[in-house]
């Protein structure tokens, strides 16, 4: 039985309210900075309260852009890592999904064989592979393309394992019974194995869309067209502008907006996710 102290209550929440502050202090700043013009970020003190220009400058972002990015407005940055990360997202879930289930349910010759060979992948990050992966997709015409953007990074040994680990708890009866009803594989899969990995699901797909969100390299190994430019790639651009001094305040509105999107998914899909993570009975 655990005690109620109050000094253990009192201790508790100071750790957590410095640790929210610790963690939302450069977010606040920010989130301030953005709402400044220019001039007044290179002004000791730095403002910690919001200012006047919140709303041009984040109107400025999303129809005219920045300088530092040649002009590309911020909502076509939104629009691409957006569709990136959900194609990446949705792509991944499928493969691993359909992997996983055919590694399980299908007795074929070297089962186990292409499960290793897929698990082994874990080994071979993007950043291993990726002149080879480069020259296939100049090879297929797919450079300045969205394919070309998420076609490369849909296949997940992660999610393939992840699925396969939950399918192996699923009682043997439970497919008995489907084959008693005459549920065939596709039917299977559609009616009892998705609805009990809805929670799986939710987990994975906070987790992929952050990382298709946060993808950096390979949009900046592919694309040269500007119209394909992604949130991030947009902010390292107006950080590092050679000689020159950032612009700070439409570089601080382009972070907060660049947050947003993985924020609303987690908020959206927190309590799916917890429960896809801790659940342990299926």
């Amino acid at each position: 039985m655990v005690e109620n102290r109050p000094i253990s209550q009192i201790l508790t929440h100071v750790v957590l309210i410095l640790g929210i502050v610790f963690l939302g202090f450069p977010v606040w700043m920010a989130l301030v900075a953005s709402t400044h013009p220019g001039e007044a970020l290179a002004q000791s003190p730095i403002p910690m309260w919001f200012g006047d220009q919140g709303v041009a400058n984040y109107t400025q972002l999303l129809t005219e852009g920045s300088p530092a990015v040649g002009g590309v407005a911020l909502s076509t940055m939104l629009m691409n890592s957006l569709l990136m990360a959900l194609g990446i997202t949705f792509g991944k879930i499928a493969i691993s999904l359909l992997s996983a289930y055919a590694i399980v349910y299908f007795r074929f010759p070297f089962r186990m064989l292409f499960f290793w060979l897929i698990f082994i992948t874990l080994m071979l990050p993007v950043e291993v592979r990726i002149l080879p992966t480069y020259d296939v997709v100049a090879s297929l015409g797919m450079l300045n393309s969205y394919s070309g953007l998420i076609i490369p990074l849909i296949a997940s040994a992660t999610a393939t394992f992840l699925f396969r680990q939950f399918f192996l708890t699923i009682p043997d009866e439970l497919v008995e019974a489907a084959r008693i009803d005459r549920a065939g594989p596709i039917r299977f899969f559609w009616d009892i194995l998705l609805p009990l990995s809805k929670t799986n699901i939710a987990a994975l797909f906070i987790i992929l869309f952050i990382y298709g969100w946060n993808q950096y390299l390979w949009p900046f190994l592919i694309t040269t067209d500007q119209d394909l430019y992604t949130i991030v790639m947009g902010i390292q651009r107006m950080v590092n502008v050679g000689e020159g001094l950032p612009i700070w305040h439409l570089t601080m509105g382009t972070a907060i907006l660049a947050m947003l999107p993985p924020v609303l998914v987690v908020l959206a899909m927190q309590r799916l996710f917890v429960k896809g993570l801790v659940e342990s009975e299926k």
